[in-house]
């Protein structure tokens, strides 16, 4: 197990930079550029220190993807302590849903633009409100669905 702790000293790290700091085919980074250089050494940092207090009978415990899932966990875990915005920080907790100035379509399968975004609660359930602009006849409009857990 020691070998998968020394995972700091692979390439691991940067493909892990790589993938979430750049657009993929279907996935889209979740992090504004301007948080880059700031996130970097402080996810690599937390991350250490977390390699550095696995107890040792523990070690054993820990294969490649547990590690992958917990460096992604800190690496979102930081970027929401250094975003500016309410919208970053939903896209940085909720990165696979639409997003402002990403285009849907309405009942009547027309595209409309999303104009603003934001989370709902109702008791226990957290609901994405999206408002969003039918761009040729300039109608604003709002749709909600519920969050995933």
């Amino acid at each position: 197990m020691a070998e998968k702790l020394t995972i700091i000293d692979s390439d691991f790290i940067e493909q892990a930079f790589s993938f979430w700091f750049n657009d993929q085919e279907h996935i889209r980074s979740p992090f504004p550029t301007y948080i880059h250089s700031a996130l970097r050494p402080q996810a690599i940092e937390k991350f250490e220190e977390w390699l550095e207090n696995i107890h040792e009978d523990a070690k054993d415990e820990f294969n490649d993807e547990m590690i992958a899932e917990k460096f992604e966990e800190i690496l979102f875990e930081i970027a929401l302590t250094l975003i500016k915005t309410e919208d970053e920080r939903l896209t940085i907790l909720y990165p696979f849903l639409p997003r402002i100035d990403d285009k849907i379509k309405d009942d009547n399968q027309v595209e409309n633009k999303i104009i603003s975004r934001f989370m709902k609660e109702s008791g226990d359930d957290k609901f994405l409100e999206i408002k969003c602009l039918n761009e040729s006849t300039n109608e604003e409009w709002i749709t909600s669905f519920e969050l995933p857990v």
